[in-house]
């Protein structure tokens, strides 16, 4: 795997690094459950912005995100506003997602930020240089709630990202049967083989997808995400759970 340094954490180096995702819908509950996580054992926390009743509230927003960064400390934070069409839990027009990403990468608390590649009518070559000047790390996205595409797809779209300008590529996608999650997990492998110039971050979903959550070490995607309390996609494993799991997954390969 390609590594990417964010604080003291390096992606994409020996065992997958496992994020949990902040979900709260009030300022109130978001700062539980980031408390609740801080004394857990995760790698990196991603605040799921969409999920804030108050999401359009750019200042109310920034001052989440400076206490998110008090309770956090060096535990290295990821700022995600996922869209409706990606499996995110409102709409929202370009204009207003290239501000609040932008706002959010202004405050200085976070570390890196989700941006969607194929978004409708976003220019990928227009925003990121909005976002380069306040140092943080670019995540590239794609959720496929649909379907899983072909291979070459698969690797296409990653490639993609990495084009783009992408700190870390990721692609989630949904399988219908067990083929369609060997398809991504070859598709990761042959990516991170081949053609990977930073971390790759690559996921089946559903129950029938797990597998891939915890398969990183061998295929090459280097986070998977975990459920602390509540999932943030179909197929999330209970944190502790995938804690133990990759930790023994990983004591077998070097053994």
């Amino acid at each position: 795997m390609h590594s990417l340094k964010v604080r003291n954490l390096i992606i994409g180096e020996g065992i997958p690094k496992i994020c949990v995702s902040i979900l709260g819908r009030t300022k109130k509950q978001i700062l539980q459950e980031a408390e609740a996580i801080a004394g857990l054992p995760v790698d990196l926390v991603e605040w799921r912005a969409d999920w804030f009743d108050e999401s359009s509230n750019l200042d109310l927003l920034s001052s989440v995100l400076r206490e998110l960064r008090s309770i956090m400390k060096d535990i290295p934070i990821l700022f995600t506003f996922r869209t409706a069409s990606e499996g995110g839990q409102k709409t929202i027009g370009v204009t207003d997602y290239v501000e609040l990403n932008k706002t959010a990468a202004a405050t200085g608390h976070i570390d890196l930020i989700d941006i969607e590649a194929f978004m409708d009518n976003l220019s990928i070559p227009s925003i990121l240089p909005l976002l380069h000047p306040y140092k943080i790390k670019i995540l590239l996205s794609n959720h496929d709630f649909k379907h899983t595409p072909p291979k070459e797809e698969i690797i296409a779209r990653l490639r993609k990202m990495q084009d783009l300008g992408a700190d870390i590529a990721k692609i989630a996608v949904m399988p219908s049967c067990s083929h369609d999650v060997a398809v991504l997990l070859s598709a990761t492998a042959e990516m991170n083989e081949k053609y990977a110039e930073c971390p790759i971050v690559t996921m089946s979903m559903s129950k029938s997808g797990s597998i891939s959550r915890i398969s990183g070490e061998y295929f090459g995607s280097a986070i998977t995400f975990a459920a602390a309390e509540q999932a943030s996609a179909p197929g999330q494993i209970a944190l502790l759970d995938l804690h133990q799991i990759l930790r023994t997954i990983h004591q077998n390969l070097i053994e």
